[in-house]
């Protein structure tokens, strides 16, 4: 029974010592003397802020791209044991001693690093030789822009370690395809593609390019397996479920995992706090949530409330009224109805307090038992502060002439009556018969007289209305829209009949015992929506440039200067990768397309397994250039060189990609075929060459004369080389 100790136990191990040297390689480019400069270098003036938004669970929405980049990077910070407290206000501000700067930029090190090996092994996997493949993992070590945007706290270096993740996952299991399907290595890289996937749209949605590339991919894989007839039905199904299962559902679930961690661990009011919904407001700690814990869920007749409009823009505001009263003529000559104005006010007020009111009955508070208002009711809204009606009338808005004008009605007894009647509309209703709910009920106001709904036009009023927001009096024929939203943000119970008692009542804090939770997918798909609808700064930046400059390296970013030496660090990339680089595509198209048309003809110049590894390859490698490039052209934003690196990664495996189809196939004798190998070698060597010059710039530990400075000037980048070679 113990026979088997009578024996060693012996494991054996293939080991690659290419892939062994270049991750040694790649870690060192990467991880010497990470920790400098120890300054606020670029973008970690925007990353850091979120990483101390994390230490201090604090809430924080970021329009650029899902929380789990920020996770990645946060991690770096609490692995080194960092507080979060840091003031992220300039770039090249000195960090101080209790910033772990190694720790934070050690991620986004590891993952550039990563990469290089990764470049190698995909190559390999793509059928091509390990001279190939060692041309491209070196390239990928030697680019200077990679480099330098991985050795800082930035996300360009992650999101391209999960974009080649998932490339190399998807490659491994493709082979393994061909061989042992439903293996456990099989299941391993289909799950992990899936999961590479998930991780690199995680990090930025633009890794949603490199996912619909190899979800096209696999595709195309899946379409050949259908027309399989060696295999049964039975196989041809489980074999689309696999896949569905890892690329589709996997990916989802990972994706609402990385913000159920996020809303888990930033569970703190903060500064993003108004952009989102009173209710998503309502289930963070502190902020409104200490407002409105145990206010009364349901809103009756005499409730006190706050009606805060839902759109949210140009700013979160509150319907509000005061004592001052619209002008009898505006600016422009038209007069008005001299009424007290009715505005939306973009701050916390006592002038923003309403009162529920039956237009049956006198009474101004909440009886015993509470009569709750539901779907359909007619009710008025009474000021709290100065107990007038909430009214609209045939009078053109002040800046809106088309709607309506809405004020809190002044009796002047000159034959315009009161028009103060309003029907609830419970927009996101489950019935009829559903009750208006605090927080939870998004609700529009019908005006029962005109049938206008009431709404915030957005405009600012003027001086006379004290720069706040026009509301107005919408006709319903315009259509809906989320400016005719409101909900009831504070609410308390009504006690007070006597207005002097009202008021005092109105300027304490409600304490009622009620409470309320927002489930998490509620929370995940308004976080969601504000993350994809929130407008970025489109305003132009020192160092922005267009998809036209980065191909032709007619632009750079100035990352980081010493303050007291000319050592500085500069987002410069190789040029002779790139010229090579963007050659390589072009020259990839002419012969796919050349080749393509022959074999129309009949004529078929490559063997069957070149061609389908010259169309993985281009489908892979130019494809993937493709989907992280074209699409920034229609992009509204403001753009950067380090936009461009994940199309450029995929360029860097084209390229030798190229290199060996010319030798193998275009130089076909041996005198040939050896001057192209030297030229490709002499080619490298500039490479090397260019990446030794740019170095000082590259790692900014080099203190540089005015001449030096000059000669490296990235506009007249090409001129390095004509001065050198």
């Amino acid at each position: 029974m113990l026979g088997f100790l009578k024996r060693p136990v012996v494991v054996t191990a293939d080991i690659n010592l290419n892939v062994v040297a270049l991750t040694a390689m790649g870690l060192l480019s990467r991880l010497w003397q990470l920790a400098y400069p120890r300054a606020v270098v670029f973008d970690e003036v925007y990353y850091g802020q979120y990483i101390s938004f994390y230490m201090k669970r604090i809430f924080f929405l970021d329009g650029s791209g899902p929380p789990f980049g920020h996770m990645l990077l946060a991690l770096g910070g609490y692995l080194g044991g960092f507080d979060g407290n840091f003031l992220w206000n300039r770039i090249g501000a000195e960090y101080s001693s209790n910033v772990p700067v190694w720790s934070l930029r050690l991620l986004p090190a590891l993952t550039g690093a990563l990469s290089v090996p990764m470049a190698y092994q995909i190559l390999l996997e793509l059928g091509f030789s390990h001279c190939a493949a060692m041309g491209a993992a070196l390239l990928m070590l030697i680019e200077n822009a990679l480099i330098t945007q991985s050795r800082l706290m930035l996300l360009e270096s992650v999101l391209i370690f999960f974009n080649l993740l998932a490339v190399l996952s998807y490659l491994k299991f493709s082979n393994s395809q061909k061989q042992r399907p439903f293996s456990l290595s099989w299941w391993f890289w289909l799950m992990l593609t899936g999961v590479a996937c998930s991780c690199a749209v995680g990090v930025k949605y633009v890794g949603v390019f490199t996912y619909l590339l190899v979800l096209a991919v696999a595709s195309v894989h899946a379409w050949h397996l259908i027309g399989d007839r060696t295999l049964s039905h039975i196989r041809v199904l489980c074999h689309l479920l696999a896949r569905a299962a890892a690329l589709l559902v996997v990916p989802a679930l990972m994706y609402l995992l990385f913000f159920y961690v996020h809303l888990i661990l930033v569970y703190r009011s903060g500064p993003h706090d108004q952009i989102m919904s009173s209710a998503f407001q309502a289930s963070l700690e502190g902020g409104l949530a200490r407002i409105t814990q145990g206010q009364p869920l349901e809103v009756a007749y005499g409730s006190q409330v706050t009606l805060k409009n839902v759109f949210g823009k140009p700013v979160p505001c509150w319907l509000h009224s005061h004592q001052s009263t619209y002008p009898m003529i505006y600016e422009n000559g038209r007069g008005s109805s001299h009424q007290q104005q009715v505005t939306c006010y973009p701050f916390k007020d006592v002038n923003n307090w309403w009162i529920v009111k039956d237009p049956g009955r006198h009474q101004l508070v909440v009886g015993s038992p509470p009569r709750p208002v539901r779907h359909g009711d007619v009710v008025q809204l009474v000021h709290g502060m100065t107990t007038r009606f909430l009214n609209t009338h045939d009078v053109a808005a002040p800046l809106s002439p088309h709607s309506q004008e809405v004020s809190c009605y002044v009796d002047y007894n000159i034959s315009m009556p009161s028009q103060n009647l309003w029907r609830l509309d419970i927009v996101n209703r489950e019935s009829d018969a559903d009750v208006w709910k605090t927080i939870l009920s998004e609700v529009r106001l019908v005006h029962v007289n005109t049938s206008a709904v009431l709404k915030l036009s957005g405009a600012h009023l003027p001086d006379w209305g004290f720069r706040q927001l026009e509301v107005v009096g919408e006709k319903l024929s315009r259509g809906y829209h989320e400016s005719m939203v409101w909900n009831v943000e504070e609410h308390r119970y009504g006690k007070s009949q006597e207005q002097k008692e009202r008021e005092l009542e109105l300027h304490s804090p409600a304490q009622m015992d009620f409470s309320r939770n927002l489930s998490f997918m509620a929370r995940f798909l308004e976080l969601q929506w504000r993350m994809l609808t929130v407008k970025s700064d489109g305003s132009e930046h020192k160092y922005s440039s267009s998809p036209l400059d980065w191909v032709t390296l007619d632009t750079s970013i100035a990352y980081w200067l010493h303050p007291r030496t000319s050592a500085q660090i500069h987002l410069l990339g190789n040029v002779v990768i790139w010229a090579s680089a963007s050659l390589a595509t072009v020259v990839y198209a002419l012969l796919f397309f050349w080749y393509l048309l022959r074999r129309r003809r009949g004529l078929r110049d490559l063997p069957e397994d070149s061609w389908l590894r010259w169309v993985l390859a281009g489908a892979l490698c130019a494809g993937g250039w493709a989907v992280n490039y074209l699409p920034f052209f229609v992009m509204e934003k403001t753009l950067f060189l380090y936009h461009y690196l994940p199309a450029l990664t995929f360029q860097i495996l084209l390229l030798p990609v190229v290199l060996q189809h010319v030798s193998d196939h275009l130089c076909r004798s041996p005198p040939l075929r050896s001057l192209f190998s030297a030229l490709v070698v002499a080619w490298y060597s500039c490479a090397c060459h260019v990446f030794i010059t740019l170095r000082p710039l590259t790692y900014g530990d080099k203190s540089l004369s005015p001449s030096e400075l000059k000669a490296l000037r990235w506009k007249d980048s090409w001129d390095i080389l004509i001065r050198k070679y």
